[in-house]
This record gives C-alpha cells, sequence and structure tokens, in this order.
C-alpha cells in the first residue's frame, strides 16, 4: 500500500512528480514564491512516497555546512493526518543515520508535533521564512 522511492535530480520523471507535489502545497496552498520554492535543488537527495501507487508525498536531503539537512515535506492535502507521513520521515531517518552527522530543519509550527514523534526538538526562537512561522528542529533520538 506504501512505498517510497529514492532519487536524485537527474531523475527527471521523478523530479517532476515531485515538483507537482511540491508545486501545489508551497506554491499554491501556501503561497510560497516560486523562487524561494525551487532552490539547491541538484544538492538534493529526493524521495517520493506512493499511497495505492499514487505519489503522494515527497522530501529531500541534503547536506549543508551544518550538518544534514530535511527539507520540503509535502504532502497533499487529503493524505493528511493518516500518519501516512510519518513514513517517509522514518525511511529518511534511516538512510542518514550512518552518516553520523547532526541532522537538523526548519519546521513550518504546525507541523512541528509531526516531527518530534520521530525524535525532533525545537530549539531557539519560532523565525519566520516564506512568510511562514518556523522553527529550528534537531533530531535527539533513534525510534
Amino acid at each position: 500500500m506504501i512505498r517510497i522511492e529514492k532519487f536524485r535530480f537527474e531523475d527527471s520523471e521523478k523530479i517532476s512528480r515531485s515538483n507537482e507535489i511540491r508545486t501545489k502545497v508551497f506554491i499554491e496552498e501556501q503561497h510560497v514564491d516560486p523562487e524561494i520554492e525551487y532552490e539547491f535543488e541538484e544538492e538534493g537527495n529526493y524521495y517520493l512516497l506512493y499511497y495505492k501507487e499514487i505519489p503522494i508525498a515527497t522530501a529531500r536531503w541534503r547536506k549543508t555546512n551544518s550538518g544534514i539537512k530535511f527539507e520540503r515535506f509535502a504532502m497533499l492535502k487529503e493524505y493528511r493526518g493518516k500518519r501516512i507521513g510519518s513514513e517517509l520521515l522514518k525511511k529518511i531517518i534511516k538512510d542518514v543515520i550512518p552518516f553520523e552527522e547532526k541532522i537538523y530543519l526548519h519546521s513550518q509550527v504546525i507541523a512541528i508535533n509531526y516531527y518530534k514523534r520521530a525524535g525532533f526538538v525545537a530549539e531557539g526562537e519560532h523565525f519566520w521564512e516564506a512568510e511562514i512561522e518556523h522553527v529550528l528542529m534537531r533530531y535527539v533520538k533513534a525510534e
């Protein structure tokens, strides 16, 4: 029922599917400027989550000077709140743990609990990115 594919930027077919989800969620729903949404594209390690063979969620991670940053977690609206997305987050954590680097992300405030359930903790003050309130979160425990 759930299948997760990992891919790189060079896989244009999968990038296209990922971008369709990101466009619906970030640009259409949340009104994020496309110039902000589509940055660091070639640096990413991407994922698509399929539910009943339909691509419904995407995410990526990339290495930065601060560690491994999780980014661009997006799930189509009609599938949210069903705990399907937790499988995607678990898979990415499992894939990056062997690097033994700090794992962090900038969570939208509305998604804090999603990341907390997987072992992330919020750090510091809230801040604004793309006109959306965020908080820095760091991964602190293995499941």
